[in-house]
């Protein structure tokens, strides 16, 4: 069984709490392989608050290489104090965008006082990171989202796609069908939570395409 992703620009979407859990996993999961290769460790941490007006405009912003600020290549490094703990954080802020794409633990420096000052390899690594967690994200939620299988049913080959609307306050899927010719069969309202698979497919199909059970 293989489920593949619909292909097409995905629109800019809000995180509904299902989604959350898979985002965060994603985070902790790419940490882990950064810190195996011995770079630097970031994670995705709850999002610190970040003044719109103090972050650098992305039309015009100049090069900055200073020990808690860095921007380059269309990203801004930003070392943070860790409201939690006595530590530090560094947010990575793609130009452009309202918000980090990216938050985690940032080093001590050598008097355990004061953070490691920034520099070009640093820095380097952090957009490394930031960038393939976006990447990663990105197709994540895309397969999360739009998700397809290819069965058999009343003798006939039939792709059945599950489309999730992740809408903050009311997601919702549509399930649909679609013969070998690509006309639409059928096609209904279900939760977000609906699980696509081999025998829910065949069952929907073979029921005539009507309400699933668990709908």
């Amino acid at each position: 069984m293989e489920f593949v992703g619909n292909h097409g620009d995905m629109p800019p979407v809000k995180f509904p709490a299902f989604l959350q859990s898979a985002r965060r996993q994603l985070a902790a999961n790419l940490v882990g392989e950064m810190n195996n290769t011995n770079e630097c460790d970031v994670t995705d941490l709850q999002k610190p608050t970040i003044d719109p007006a103090a972050e650098p405009n992305a039309a015009d912003a100049p090069k900055i290489q200073e020990a808690r600020l860095w921007c380059d290549d269309g990203w801004t490094a930003r070392v943070l104090k860790n409201e939690d703990d006595d530590g530090w954080a560094v947010a990575m802020i793609k130009d452009g965008e309202p918000e980090p794409a990216l938050v985690g633990p940032w080093t001590m420096g050598r008097d355990k006082k004061n953070p490691k000052p920034l520099d070009v390899n640093a820095f380097h690594t952090l957009v490394k990171t930031a960038s393939e967690f976006v990447r990663r994200h990105e197709q994540q939620l895309h397969a999360t989202l739009h998700q397809s299988i290819t069965v058999t049913a009343n003798a006939a080959r039939i792709t059945v796609s599950l489309d999730i609307v992740p809408d903050e306050e009311n997601p919702y899927a549509v399930l649909s069908a679609h013969d070998d010719g690509g006309e639409l069969l059928a096609e209904v309202r279900v939760v977000p939570s609906f699980k696509l698979g081999r025998a829910s497919a065949v069952a929907w199909a073979e029921d005539e395409f009507g309400k699933p059970a668990n709908r």
